[in-house]
C-alpha cells in the first residue's frame, strides 16, 4: 500500500503493522506542507503541518531530516478530527539518527527513581549517538526558555543494558514533587519514546555534566 491509500483505513482497523507500513510509505513518500513556517499544537509544541495529497512534492524524508535539526515535529493530515500521525521531535531526530522513529520497549517509566543501597551503579556523560550535540542545545534552549541555565544531565544503568537519562532536580532549582511528572512529560517530546527519563537528586551519585 502506498502513503495514500494507509492514511483511508480508517482508524479503528489501524494495527500494529499499519504503522509499521506507514512509516516505510512516509520516508519515500512525499508531502505538501500546509504552512512555511512550524505553528503551535494544541499540546504547545511546534509542528510542521503536511498533507497527504496527490499534488505532495517535497519529500517527507527530506522535511523530517530538517525539522529533526530545528527541535520541531511534525502532524501529517492536522486537518482530520485526529492527525494520521503526530511525530514528536524525539522521533525525529532519533529518525535521522538511526533510521528507527524509536525502538520497541517495554513500558517506559517516566519520572523519579529509587534506587536501593548498595546497588551497582554504572553513569556518565551521554555518548553523542545516544544524545547528539544539537539535540543538547535544542534542549538547553528549551530549559532556558523556562528560566533553568545550567541544566545538569547523567546517563545511568544498573545493567549496562537499559540507560535512564537523568535530569538534576537541583539544576532544576527542586521543583516540587507534585510537578515532576508534568516537567518529565515535558521533556520526553524532546526524546525517543523508548528513552526513560527520570528526575532526581545529584546526592549520593556519580558528578553531573552540564548539559
Amino acid at each position: 500500500m502506498n502513503l495514500l491509500e494507509l492514511v483511508q483505513i480508517p482508524d479503528e482497523k489501524r494495527d500494529p503493522q499499519w504503522e509499521i507500513d506507514f512509516f516505510m510509505s512516509i520516508t519515500s513518500g512525499k508531502l505538501k506542507l500546509l504552512h512555511e513556517a512550524p505553528q503551535t499544537g494544541p499540546d504547545g509544541w511546534p509542528y510542521m503541518l503536511a498533507a497527504t495529497s496527490e499534488d505532495a512534492t517535497e519529500p517527507a524524508n527530506k522535511i523530517m531530516q530538517w525539522a529533526a535539526t530545528k527541535g520541531i515535529g511534525i502532524a501529517v493530515n492536522p486537518h482530520k478530527d485526529y492527525p494520521d500521525y503526530v511525530f514528536t521531535y524525539g522521533m525525529l531526530w532519533h529518525f535521522k539518527e538511526t533510521g528507527l522513529f524509536y525502538k520497541t520497549a517495554d513500558e517506559v517509566p517516566v519520572g523519579t527513581l529509587e534506587m536501593s543501597e548498595g546497588q551497582k551503579l554504572h553513569a556518565g556523560p551521554p555518548a553523542p549517538h545516544y544524545l547528539p550535540q544539537y539535540v543538547r542545545n535544542i534542549l538547553k534552549e528549551f530549559f532556558r526558555d523556562q528560566g533553568i541555565l545550567q541544566p545538569r544531565i547523567l546517563v545511568m544503568s544498573t545493567d549496562r543494558k537499559n540507560y535512564d537519562l537523568a535530569i538534576s532536580l537541583e539544576s532544576l532549582k527542586n521543583p516540587p514533587t507534585k510537578e515532576h511528572q508534568g516537567i518529565a512529560e515535558a521533556i520526553s517530546w524532546f526524546l525517543p519514546p523508548h528513552y526513560s527519563l527520570v528526575l532526581v537528586s545529584e546526592k549520593g551519585l556519580p558528578p553531573f555534566v552540564e548539559l
